[in-house]
């Protein structure tokens, strides 16, 4: 197994961006997997990528408060 090298930057806000950024491009990914399966007839395939997809949203959502607040207070 390939490991990836470990982040140079050592800082909270730059990893919460990066999952921010993480969790809002699965979402947006989600949709073209949950429409080749609605196209495909797949209801309960359909069903879990939607889930998945609210899931990503919401902690995509969480994480842009939090981002929000934690810039606020340090003035940054």
């Amino acid at each position: 197994m390939t490991q990836r090298p470990e982040s140079p930057v050592k800082d909270k806000n730059y990893d919460l961006i990066t999952v921010v950024q993480g969790c809002l491009e699965d979402a947006w990914r989600l949709e073209t997997y949950k429409e080749d399966a609605r196209r495909q007839g797949d209801a309960e395939l359909t069903e879990w990528f939607s889930e998945l997809q609210q899931q990503c949203r919401q902690a995509g959502d969480r994480g842009k408060i939090l981002l929000a607040d934690r810039l606020g207070k340090e003035g940054g």
